[in-house]
């Protein structure tokens, strides 16, 4: 999970974090989501034994709020479940 200069969060893959920040901040591809918002800084990160699992967590994540990312980058595990309750009316938490 990287912080984009915009203040945006960018989620992504790779097998080599080094090499893949480096790339985003050199801007190695115009059309990639961070060559318009370098500097990036790594904020979060998690390494996985399996690629399909890192590509099933990594698509999950993507789905989260900005303040849910955030509340995993900062270790505010507390928070993070708060932001995990479903709140939508159909909920049957919800209903009298």
């Amino acid at each position: 999970m990287a912080q984009c200069a915009d203040e945006s969060i960018y989620i992504g893959l790779t097998n080599d974090l080094e090499r893949r920040i480096r790339e985003h901040n050199y801007g190695f591809n115009d059309n990639s989501y961070t060559s318009k918002r370098r500097p990036v800084i790594i904020i979060w990160h998690q390494e996985f034994m399996q690629f399909e699992q890192a590509e099933k967590f990594e698509k999950k994540i993507k789905k989260w709020s900005r303040a849910k990312k955030m509340a995993l980058a900062n270790g505010d595990y507390d928070i993070l479940k708060l932001f995990s309750i479903c709140k939508n009316e159909t909920n049957f938490k919800n209903k009298d």
